[in-house]
């Protein structure tokens, strides 16, 4: 029975921010099975998962419970924002789309899409 499961990920990075904090804080952060785990767990919490190579490697720097840094706050700002307005565009029938996003936070077409 071949296996189903999506590609184990390299490495994967949880964020949580609540309004009124300073910044978000890196959650979770993980490399290999850790990182599988990370977005099998979001996913099944309804957790909208985002696939930036770029940022996951900056983010990856960031310690456990720590907030990130203003380096990231344009970047993190910006992702933050559109999923604001996909929530909100889910609610209203008109989400934006990936092409909204700055070209260095657009998620990466996987290996298995043509």
């Amino acid at each position: 029975m071949p296996d189903t499961r999506p590609p184990l990920r390299n490495e994967a990075v949880a964020l949580a921010y609540t309004a009124g904090e300073a910044a978000p804080r890196v959650v979770a952060k993980g490399k290999g099975v850790v990182a599988r785990e990370i977005l099998e767990r979001a996913r099944e919490a309804g957790v909208f998962v985002h696939e930036s190579p770029e940022l996951v490697a900056l983010l990856m720097q960031v310690d456990l419970d720590a907030r990130i840094p203003p380096q990231l706050y344009v970047a993190v700002a910006e992702l933050l924002a559109w999923l604001y307005r996909l929530e909100q565009g889910a609610e209203a029938g008109a989400a934006p789309v990936a092409r909204d996003l700055p070209e260095s936070l657009r998620p990466r077409p996987s290996s298995a899409e043509p």
